[in-house]
């Protein structure tokens, strides 16, 4: 089994705490800058779109002091994400031509690889991912070893694909697949009892749960075809008999457990598996092969009537699953495929971890798994889906322009309707004379702090009572020597000496009072000078940044305009790509149908030499 589809299952688990940790390492202790924060909560609520486009824009007003290398790799990342490898490399190049920090450069080089050989690059992948020179963060290390061990393994280097396996630690989350993973790159590379007793050992390992029970069935298919490759039929039966009947890899278990049978000339010990296979969905290969294997046993036991009956009906299964794959073909190029898996799976957003989740409606639905399995097929929806995305964001683009059209013309009429009122209310309040009432009331302050006069900071009702006994005062000074006079006089001045305490007691709190509403008021003073002269630049300013608004709206228009088309017209060849992906996918079912087919044929013809030899005078009588 190709490590590839082992990983395609290991790093569904994986790639999204592998990804967080790559992009959250930065900011796990503090974003510093507000903007990034922004963009990261845009990325782990999977809008991947606004994420890149909310970076780019703050990256371009240079919102991002605290966080560049990182803003880097996150968009070098995100734009992975949409196969643009070679804007991403030209970013993580930059990234270390200025000298960025190895944490940041290695995560860089992580994605770099990611992306490679998601998109088929195996060469390209295998040089970023050894520029990698520390440990990555978190489970990102598991991941890397993973992605690694598969490179080299596409590239035909098993043993150094073993090498690196074997450095993941047994008790990580990654151990298992690490460990299937290297059972076959063993056998892949010829030392095949190590690999055989690592499959082994995972083959009988307990499993808690489903994903790691559907691994040891794998591992006990790969154990089991291992052994039959190696012409060890009993040891191939023990790994078989260990698969569950309900497992994906069930039809595979059935059908090698039978040729381990025939391989030990037990031809009656076949027929178990392969008329319980044979029973099973045709469009599966393994029951496609189980139908010509099923006769080939009745034939091997001598059953040559039954043999010959159960070829004529492979052969006839063979027709109808022929016209029904011609069918799925027709489907295909009509678009119904592409066209139901798109509406079936919808998305807020682009992103890299997308995946289908729904199964449209089909002739024959059988024939979408390994249709849907394949890479290449999951890679190129994926850029179809992401056009039609960009195609719809276009035409929103292009309807909200009209919109800002409007608001730029709303905001002139504002703008002209309101500038005569302020205007008018600024000259009102004209600064000069403002100013002048504050020095003057600065400088009786100053006066009154240098005089220590209470009675300058004297309220309302204090004010009245130093002028009701100015004019006491007064009056008892007229009065003359009567006796009463002087006894009211010494009374007067006794009250007046006390309002003259009190007023001495407060004028250290009321002359701070004052001085705080004095800055206040050089406050209020500064900021109406600051709206003054924001008024003047807007008078100056406005007009012309209205205007510059207005003259981006046309270009902008026109560009959408000319990408509309483009984006639709390379939507439809995408479209046609899948489709072509889709049809030669099921052209190789047909073509395995016809050697089926063909093999069938010839095992009739066989049969039918038999029986011809054995009714000719003096021939042995063989038929049955």
């Amino acid at each position: 089994m190709r490590l590839a589809a082992v990983l395609r299952r290991s790093t569904r688990a994986l790639a999204g705490v592998a990804c967080s940790c790559a992009l959250a390492a930065p900011a796990a202790a503090q974003v510093a800058d507000p903007h990034y924060g922004d963009a990261l909560f845009q990325f782990f609520q999977e809008r991947h779109f606004t994420s890149v486009t909310t970076l780019m824009v703050s990256q371009h007003f240079e919102r991002l002091p605290w966080h560049e290398d990182d803003a880097e790799v996150l968009r070098g990342g995100l734009l992975l994400s949409y196969g643009l490898h070679r804007e991403a490399g030209q970013i993580f190049a930059g990234l270390i031509e200025r000298g960025a920090k190895p944490a940041v450069r290695d995560r860089a080089w992580y994605y770099l690889a990611k992306i490679r050989y998601q998109r088929g690059y195996l060469a390209e992948g295998l040089d970023a991912i050894t520029r990698i020179e520390g440990q990555l963060p978190g489970a990102l290390e598991e991941d890397r070893a993973l992605l690694h061990a598969n490179l080299l393994l596409a590239r035909g280097d098993a043993p150094a694909a073993a090498a690196v396996l074997q450095r993941i630690a047994p008790a990580s989350a990654a151990a298992p697949y690490a460990r299937y993973n290297l059972g076959v790159a063993l056998v892949r590379g010829g030392d095949g009892s190590a690999g055989r007793a690592l499959l082994d050992e995972l083959g009988r390992a307990p499993a808690p749960n489903e994903e790691l029970r559907s691994l040891r069935d794998k591992a006990n298919v790969a154990l089991g075809f291992a052994a039959l490759k190696d012409e060890q039929p009993e040891q191939a039966r023990v790994a078989l008999e260990r698969v569950r009947l309900d497992s994906p890899q069930a039809s595979k278990a059935l059908l090698g457990f039978g040729w381990a049978a025939a391989a030990l000339k037990q031809p009656k010990a076949a027929l178990v598996p392969w008329t319980e296979l044979a029973g099973r969905d045709a469009a599966d290969a393994a029951v496609l092969e189980a139908s010509i294997a099923l006769p080939y046993a009745y034939a091997e036991l001598g059953a040559y009537g039954q043999a010959l009956a159960r070829y004529q009906d492979a052969i006839g299964a063979y027709a109808r699953e022929q016209r029904a794959l011609d069918e799925s073909i027709a489907a295909v190029r009509r678009g119904t495929l592409v066209d139901a898996l798109a509406a079936k799976n919808p998305g807020e957003e682009m992103g890299w971890f997308w995946a289908l989740r729904e199964l449209p409606e089909m002739p024959h639905a059988g024939h979408l798994a390994p249709v849907l399995a394949g890479h290449a097929f999951q890679e190129a929806f994926k850029n179809y889906r992401d056009l039609l995305f960009l195609a719809g964001n276009l035409k929103g683009w292009q309807d909200s322009l009209g919109v800002f059209g409007d608001m730029v013309d709303t905001r002139r009429r504002a703008f002209a309707e309101r500038l005569p009122e302020f205007l008018s209310r600024s000259r009102e309040l004209a600064m000069a004379p403002l100013k002048a009432r504050r020095d003057a009331l600065a400088a009786q302050l100053q006066q009154a702090e240098s005089a220590a006069d209470g009675q300058a900071f004297a309220d309302t009702r204090e004010q009245a009572l130093i002028e009701r006994l100015d004019r006491v005062q007064t009056a008892l000074k007229q009065s003359g020597g009567d006796p009463e006079a002087a006894a009211a006089r010494e009374r007067t001045r006794r009250v007046a000496g006390a309002l003259e305490w009190q007023l001495a007691q407060r004028h250290a709190e009321r002359l701070w009072a004052a001085r705080k509403a004095l800055a206040a008021t050089d406050t209020a003073l500064a900021e109406a000078r600051e709206r003054e002269a924001a008024l003047v630049k807007a008078q100056r300013d406005e007009p012309a940044r209205i205007a510059a608004f207005a003259q981006r709206i046309p270009p902008l228009a026109q560009r959408i305009t000319a990408l509309i088309p483009r984006v639709d017209t390379l939507a439809a060849e995408q479209k046609r790509e899948v489709q072509e992906l889709a049809v030669a996918e099921l052209q190789r079912q047909k073509d395995r149908l016809n050697g089926y087919t063909v093999q069938a044929r010839f095992a009739i013809a066989q049969l039918q030499d038999r029986a011809r030899l054995a009714q000719a005078p003096g021939g042995p009588d063989a038929a049955r």
